[in-house]
């Protein structure tokens, strides 16, 4: 049975690979990933705000008592000790990619067209197979227009496709008005992969305290029907290369994203519920799948029941609306 696939021009032996999580900030577990059969991994995402952090700190040790005797070094921090979390991320990355075999893709999260993109080539530099940019912005200004946003993402890729040679995907956000045509524009900007969805995480409130308070729900497999959507309309209309986030929890998922058009699946939720050796049950069941439907590679079925391939492409848009609220009753 083969099971390899192929993502934004790397080869991979399977279409499972661990999304960015906190599962990947220790070299062994993301070692053991790949011994569950991860055939790539995205790590944790550093994030703008860390590398604001860092520049911001470091301005303040080299400004700081800035009239003082010229020659008094010892005002000076010891640069090289010198170390937050920026840093210590491509450290890391470094570090992976001495103890396992399998694709390292780094992930940048932020929302502004700064700094934080000179980080692009910083972690190719340290041995980044890809990039994943996360975009993560909530447009909360009432006088920030759609075109605004959207030509934000489109800055931020150019200039990262400008700084790398590495390939770089976009994790999208799902509330774009026309998420086709978003997704079009980028390709056109040169994304050479698409992410569906990013999952924003939604403040709750403490009662108790009266507090806005964080919080983190895993998503479940019902998550899935979002992404399944639009990447089987988005198969075949983009070049971009397609992976599947949000809800992927057994092989039953895996094999739908592919069936609709996904070049990977990617998960967290159902790693961080199981454990990475989830990923080694998630191979098997899609092994056994294909071979119990005569398929003989992830090849075949992809994209197999994508809009462009089905019976009832309307059934991806409205068709069947009224149809799934009478089966209510």
């Amino acid at each position: 049975m083969d099971l390899s696939t192929t993502y934004m021009g790397l080869k991979l032996k399977n279409p499972l690979v661990p999304a960015a999580s906190p599962l990947s900030q220790k070299v062994d577990s993301v070692r053991a990933m790949e011994d569950a059969g991860a055939s790539a991994v995205t790590i944790y995402s550093l994030f703008e705000e860390q590398i604001r952090h860092e520049q911001n700190e470091l301005n303040h040790y080299l400004s700081r008592d800035e009239n003082s005797h010229a020659e008094a070094l010892s005002y000076f921090p010891d640069l090289g000790n010198y170390k937050i979390g920026p840093e210590a991320y491509l450290e890391h990355i470094s570090k992976l990619k001495e103890a396992v075999d399998i694709p390292i893709i780094g992930s940048l999260n932020g929302t502004s067209n700064g700094g934080w993109i000179d980080y692009a080539a910083k972690i190719e530099k340290a041995g980044a197979s890809a990039l994943e940019l996360n975009i993560y912005q909530v447009a909360a200004d009432p006088s920030t227009s759609g075109v605004d946003v959207e030509q934000k993402y489109i800055d931020i890729v150019t200039a990262v496709k400008k700084s790398v040679k590495i390939p770089v995907a976009v994790k999208l956000s799902p509330y774009f008005s026309s998420t086709a045509n978003m997704a079009k524009k980028l390709d056109e900007a040169g994304a050479d992969g698409l992410v569906l969805f990013n999952r924003f995480y939604q403040p709750d409130i403490d009662l108790e305290n009266l507090e806005v308070t964080p919080n983190v729900v895993l998503s479940t497999s019902a998550s899935a029907r979002l992404p399944m959507r639009w990447l089987a309309i988005l198969f075949g209309q983009v070049k971009a290369s397609l992976a599947a986030s949000s809800g992927v929890h057994t092989a039953e998922d895996v094999v739908k994203m592919l069936a609709v058009g996904a070049d990977i699946t990617t998960m967290a939720s159902a790693l961080l519920k199981h454990g990475v050796w989830h990923l080694a049950s998630l191979r098997e069941g899609l092994e056994h799948w294909l071979e119990a439907h005569d398929y003989e590679s992830v090849k075949q079925l992809k994209g197999s029941l994508s809009q462009r391939s089905t019976a009832e492409p309307a059934v991806f848009e409205r068709a069947n609306y009224m149809k799934a609220l009478d089966s209510l009753g």
